[in-house]
């Protein structure tokens, strides 16, 4: 849990940003608080928000949402070997928590401590969501409740992208992750242009399956 600390110096901010634009966009504090516990996953809230501000379709809305998630597929399907053996209540669990925060700080410990039981890896990966999740939830409101008493000289904005410049930088460590992290940039400012968040859309799934083929390709070349 204690690892976990560092992270609330963006998450907090970002929190607090998500409760403002939320309520600048029209949403009471029901609704801010129903997308920080209910959806809890910050960026694809942020999208959602600013598309129902945009007037965007609601089909958009959620398709957007869901593209912007789909990191957490490949997320799930990378701890699937360290987890194997859970009960369903336990899967639900980890399911819920799953952030991107929550993920790295897990990953990362596991993949340097390869020997703990499964108990000892649900018991770091529960310490490590509870103390992100329940800070962002908190924050969350906060914000909704009190932004409009926040000064416009406070830049909360800066924590979207430290958040995952902090977490994508260290997880670089392969060329299909290169690969993954090019492609999606250059597809994401190709796309910019295009409405309703749509390039995002187009972007996320290009990425994704670049990474997939290089790490395919890699594979290969390894056996061969």
């Amino acid at each position: 849990m204690m690892q976990s600390v560092p992270m609330l110096i963006v998450i907090v901010p970002f929190a607090l940003l998500f409760g403002v634009v939320a309520r600048e966009a029209g949403l009471d504090i029901a609704q801010v608080m129903g997308f920080s516990v209910l959806v809890l996953a910050g960026a694809s809230q942020f999208t959602a928000v600013q598309l129902l501000s945009d007037n965007a379709p609601v089909w958009i809305v959620i398709l957007s949402g869901l593209a912007v998630n789909l990191r957490m597929a490949m997320y799930s399907a990378s701890l699937v070997p360290w987890f194997r053996g859970t009960s369903g209540a336990q899967k639900t669990w980890i399911a819920y928590t799953l952030i991107d925060q929550s993920y790295a700080l897990s990953i990362q410990h596991y993949e340097r401590h390869p020997k703990l039981t499964l108990s000892q890896r649900i018991a770091y990966f529960s310490g490590t969501a509870v103390a992100i999740c329940v800070p962002w939830m908190c924050a969350s409101w906060t914000g909704a409740v009190l932004g409009s008493v926040i000064p416009d000289d406070i830049a909360l904005d800066f924590a979207m992208p430290i958040t995952f410049l902090a977490m994508i930088a260290p997880m670089l460590r392969s060329a299909a992750h290169l690969a993954a992290c090019f492609v999606s940039i250059v597809a994401a400012l190709a796309f910019a242009g295009l409405p309703s968040g749509l390039g995002l859309m187009l972007a996320a799934p290009l990425g994704m399956a670049t990474g997939a083929v290089v790490e395919v390709l890699t594979e290969k070349r390894k056996r061969a």
